[in-house]
């Protein structure tokens, strides 16, 4: 495990979640209120911020989250979206997010943190996030300037993906290429970067948790998967841990111990997830690549 230190310091939906009880982010003194986050993105981002909200509450913190989210949406599509609204403020097309254009979205409140991800099919895919990251980068920090821009890794797919058909890719491929290209993004640009991928791989290889392999005959810990059945998108067990990453990232404190569990999960996986959670973002512990 190499450390890694995160530091301190269709219809598409735009949806709010509030948590509870106020405390100050880590990274900015700021005045009372909640640490209000944006979240731009698509179905992984949902995933990770669904149970942020309650386990937040749980924690005692002050926390506002909304999503600007698109199911399948990538950089260039939120790009597209933003530019056709500064073209036409009227246009249909510039206002995708519940009704409202990106723009509207980060003016709409006083950010203090914006995520960005690429569309996990490309996000092992270097050549996908240039130029349009750097133009939707733009076009936050023109509309949000106050705000920390948060890179949010988002996580291979289950062992028993089909990978498009390719014989030559799989899981360990898909982290591996995901892994490296979020970490030269986000250093290039110059952000912090939130481990989600990190979070669901450290999982898969837990002795306690993992493995989860899925495939023929069905996989013996079906209990443990963290991805529903299309082996992609994230189960309720993958956005508990999501969340916890998230919770560790965004306050800077470990989630062991933290009394909220959902339905479908036992007291018990909670403690497993937390642990995994802080493990890599707390204790800056990532999984080795497999394969380069």
């Amino acid at each position: 495990m190499k450390k890694w230190m995160y530091g301190i310091s269709a219809a598409a939906a735009a949806m709010v979640v509030v948590g509870c009880a106020h405390v100050q982010s880590p990274e900015a003194k700021k005045p009372a209120g909640p640490l209000k986050v944006l979240a731009v993105g698509n179905s992984f981002s949902n995933n990770a911020t669904r149970q942020l909200p309650a386990l937040a509450t749980a924690a005692g913190k002050d926390l506002k989250v909304v999503r600007a989210s698109i199911g399948g949406c990538d950089f260039e599509r939120h790009v597209r979206h933003a530019e056709a609204y500064a073209a036409d403020p009227e246009s249909k097309e510039g206002r995708p997010y519940g009704g409202k254009s990106l723009q509207e979205m980060l003016k709409s409140d006083v950010w203090d943190v914006v995520t960005i991800q690429q569309v996990s099919h490309k996000s092992f895919k270097p050549e996908t996030f240039h130029p349009h990251a750097d133009k939707l980068i733009a076009i936050i920090r023109d509309h949000a300037p106050q705000a920390e821009i948060v890179v949010h890794q988002t996580w291979a797919y289950r062992d028993d993906h089909k990978f498009w058909g390719n014989t030559n890719f799989n899981t360990d491929v898909m982290y591996a290429g995901l892994r490296k290209t979020y970490d030269d993004f986000a250093r290039e640009a110059g952000f912090r970067l939130i481990p989600s991928g990190d979070a669901m791989e450290a999982a898969r290889r837990d002795a306690e948790w993992g493995p989860y392999f899925a495939g023929e005959p069905p996989m013996a810990r079906a209990e443990k998967a963290l991805h529903v059945n299309d082996a992609y998108h994230a189960n309720v067990k993958g956005e508990y841990l999501q969340g916890c990453v998230w919770l560790a990232f965004l306050f800077n404190e470990k989630t062991s111990g933290n009394t909220f569990v959902p339905e479908g999960m036992t007291a018990d996986e909670a403690a497993i997830l937390q642990r995994i959670a802080d493990e890599v973002v707390i204790g800056g512990g990532r999984p080795e690549p497999k394969t380069k």
